[in-house]
C-alpha cells in the first residue's frame, strides 16, 4: 500500500514538473526566438524544442525530488 502511495507521489511530481517546465519553456522559447530574430516557421520549431526540453528537465528533477522525499517519514 505504501508503495502505491509513493508511485502516485512520483507520478504527480513528474506531471506537475512537466506542466511548469512546459509553461516556462514556452515563455522563454518565445522570448529567445524574438530576441535572436529566428526566421519564419523556424520560430515554431525553436519554441517547441525549448518547451519540450524544459518540460523534460523540470519533470525529471521534480519526480526525483518526490522519490527522495517519499522514503522519509516525519
Amino acid at each position: 500500500m505504501a508503495r502505491d502511495g509513493c508511485l502516485a507521489r512520483v507520478t504527480a511530481g513528474v506531471a506537475v514538473g512537466g506542466a511548469v517546465g512546459g509553461a516556462v519553456g514556452a515563455v522563454y522559447g518565445t522570448y529567445e526566438a524574438i530576441r535572436f530574430k529566428v526566421p519564419g516557421l523556424l520560430k515554431i520549431r525553436y519554441i517547441g524544442q525549448t518547451t519540450l526540453g524544459s518540460a523534460a528537465v523540470f519533470g525529471l528533477f521534480l519526480g526525483a525530488g518526490s522519490l527522495i522525499h517519499c522514503g522519509k517519514s516525519y
